[in-house]
């Protein structure tokens, strides 16, 4: 009864919250930038997400089969058979279908096969085909084809296996992400569309289990890179140095079984981590040679090698490794001290716009500081690449249909979260009671990314909007009840901890801005011509400066300088900012999925921003590349700079104009500009400085 009422009551809150908004932004953006707006944010889900494998062909023939042989492969596929001659034909037709671009060679090692398998393969071109003298059983098989490698990567792949397109791409990919992977092994995937396995898990008792085991290959839980205890070697990668300076699979365990976990354990010894890899798709058809039985045959040997596993590794698994009874969601993830719970409008386009950076760069952050890190978006949409790229960075990305129901789902996963992030106060506000009831362990952080209610109140105070003066009020009264209600509040800059330092003086709040890298430097004054606007015109102030900057202050430049060009940069326009292209000397780029080639070829970045809130991602951006900017009180405000050292400052079309000119002709004050730019990233806007109030939150957070 009590989850009921409390369902119902966050469905209302967050239908007020949502007719709030939309008013907002019919008053904004008219009707019909609202409902682009709308259509945008409700991205649709990417429908039924069950993998339908490819099934290998029945084909017992060679014809027609051909595989790569480079002269240098950056992979050797070791294939370890012993009959199953139709198996091994499939897994080898995969191979050469997959369309992967990493140059790889493919050796199968018979060992001792009584099929046509030893007449057959050596004719198949471009394969390596080794045939043991005598069985050695699949550890002394596998170790025999290392020997043969010449790839920088060996991939032990199983003959009763189906590799998807991109398998090997992906799987490579994760040492390249990741430089301290030792092993990265395949989601392996049952023909029939189950999962088999996303990573294994090694109890204390030495007891394996493979995660995921007959669920959704699909479900958000199982897409995202993790460190995990082991990968079962029907498919895993690991560099030939590393392998070869652990003298390969251990023949203790011969012929079979424990081998794949063992040679985790020594990986892991090393100080690398083994990561479950979930693009890289295999299809295993478990048991078509050894059978699954562990009562006869060579299956026997499981049960007889985790005694022996025992043995070597007892101090290790009893310090490490969680009882049977922690249960498989407890022992999933391996090296994460927290967990924490992200909640955002919708999935961060890092490349569209400066909140979706700041986020993802948090998100980066949280899981080098250890964090297991759960995101899911208010839209609840899976957005494509973008979701995609968070599960690449480790995050548990979730969406529709999983996250159908979320006094549902809070109730079933809300008792492991340490902390919450909650972003935006139309996102946090709805949820807050129910994160209260139940996550009762979490602390809870209200990140503003900015403060809203400060940026409507200029805009409205622009506009000479009563209407907007009243929403402005309103949201106010929501972000500071949040404010006093959250554990702790995030601001962008120094100015609005201050401001907030008198709306809520018993508040705790600290400042979490934005996140750049230092770039690589670029050309010189010299070697670059032009001015560049950058915005995503979804945000209404960007609109706003853009028009003004176009049709105020850009005329006023040209009359002392005709033909400068200006590079108009933005996602999301609406037909006015498009209409600008038409100018011979603006040229309108729309997206731009890499700024870096503009923002090395530009000789000065502008932000003519008449109103806004928070911490301004476009000065950052053009400052972390060296590049100098000119812009407004409002563009630069909380960003530490001083004008006429980091940038210059210009509040009217005249003055901006001024500025302008006087940049783009004083190489001297060009360079001045630019190495000031830099540092003024160095010095507070680099991950590093982020650093210091995440590490002092967590290490409040109880250890679990």
């Amino acid at each position: 009864m009590r989850s009921g009422l409390q369902g119902l009551a966050f469905r209302l809150r967050r239908l007020r919250s949502l007719g709030g908004r939309a008013v907002t932004s019919l008053r904004v953006r008219g009707w019909a930038g609202t409902l682009e707006r709308w259509r945008q944010r409700r991205a649709a889900p990417p429908g039924d997400n069950r993998l339908l494998p490819r099934s290998p062909s029945p084909s017992a023939s060679g014809a027609a089969l051909r595989l790569p042989r480079p002269t240098t492969p950056r992979a050797s596929i070791i294939v370890p058979v012993y009959n199953q001659l139709h198996m091994t034909l499939a897994c080898l037709r995969a191979l050469a279908d997959s369309g992967d671009g990493t140059d790889f060679e493919v050796i199968v090692v018979d060992d001792g096969s009584s099929d046509a398998t030893a007449q057959l393969l050596p004719t198949v071109p471009g394969l390596v085909f080794l045939r043991n003298a005598k069985n050695l059983g699949f550890i002394g098989a596998c170790n025999a084809g290392a020997a043969k490698a010449r790839g920088e990567f060996l991939v032990f792949l199983n003959n009763d296996t189906t590799v998807q397109p991109g398998w090997l791409d992906a799987l490579l990919a994760t040492f390249d992400q990741y430089p301290d992977t030792g092993l990265a092994g395949s989601k392996l995937v049952y023909p029939d569309g189950q999962l088999q396995e996303a990573g294994g898990i090694i109890f204390a008792d030495g007891s394996c289990w493979n995660y995921g085991r007959f669920e959704d290959p699909a479900h958000p839980r199982f897409n995202f890179v993790r460190e995990v205890d082991y990968c079962s070697g029907a498919s895993i990668a690991i560099r030939r140095e590393l392998f070869d300076s652990l003298d390969g699979f251990d023949a203790f365990y011969a012929p079979a079984y424990y081998e794949d976990t063992d040679l985790a354990m020594r990986v892991r010894r090393r100080g690398l981590k083994v990561r479950y890899q979930p693009a890289s798709v295999v299809v295993h058809h478990e048991g078509v040679t050894s059978g699954t039985d562990t009562g006869s045959g060579v299956k026997a040997y499981q049960v007889a090698n985790q005694v022996k596993f025992v043995q070597r590794w007892r101090e290790v698994l009893a310090g490490e490794h969680q009882p049977p009874s922690a249960g498989a969601e407890v022992a999933s993830e391996r090296g994460r001290k927290h967990r924490v719970l992200v909640l955002d409008a919708c999935t961060p386009t890092p490349d569209r716009d400066s909140g979706s950076l700041r986020m993802t760069a948090l998100l980066r952050l949280l899981r080098e500081e250890g964090c297991s890190v759960v995101f899911f978006p208010e839209n609840r949409a899976h957005d494509g690449a973008y979701t995609n790229a968070l599960q690449q960075l480790g995050v548990e990305t979730w969406w529709h249909p999983w996250l159908a129901d979320v006094p549902r789902w809070l109730a079933q996963h809300g008792e492991r979260f340490d902390l919450v992030i909650g972003s935006r106060h139309y996102v946090l506000g709805p949820v807050l009671p129910l994160l209260r009831s139940q996550a009762p362990h979490a602390r809870v952080v209200f990140d503003t990314v900015d403060l809203h209610f400060l940026r409507e109140q200029r805009e409205a105070e622009l506009a000479g909007d009563t209407a907007g003066l009243r929403t402005a009020a309103r949201t106010r009264k929501a972000e500071l009840a949040l404010v006093a209600q959250a554990d702790l509040t995030w601001v962008v800059s120094e100015a609005e901890r201050l401001l907030l330092a008198g709306e809520a003086p018993d508040a705790r709040v600290d400042v979490v801005s934005n996140i750049h890298d230092i770039a690589e430097p670029g050309p010189g004054f010299d070697g670059r011509e032009g001015l560049l606007f950058v915005g995503g015109f979804r945000h209404p102030p960007n609109v706003d400066a853009a028009l003004w900057l176009a049709t105020d202050i850009l005329p006023r430049i040209h009359a002392r300088h005709p033909g400068l060009p200006l590079h108009l940069v933005g996602g999301d326009s609406p037909p006015a900012i498009k209409a600008l292209g038409q100018h011979p000397d603006i040229h309108f780029h729309g997206y731009v999925p890499d700024l870096g080639p503009l923002l090395r070829e530009v000789r000065i970045s502008v932000a003519p921003l008449r109103y806004g809130a928070g911490v301004k991602g476009k000065v950052n951006q053009a400052l972390a590349h060296g590049l100098p900017v000119v812009a407004t009180t409002c563009a630069v405000e909380g960003m530490h700079l001083v004008d006429g050292e980091d940038v210059l400052v210009a509040d009217d079309a005249d003055t901006f104009a001024d500025a302008v000119l006087r940049l783009h002709d004083d190489a001297v004050l060009w360079s001045r500009l630019s190495e000031g730019g830099l540092e003024n990233t160095r010095r507070h806007f680099s991950p590093d400085v982020v650093r210091a109030p995440l590490r002092r939150l967590l290490d409040e957070l109880p250890g679990r």
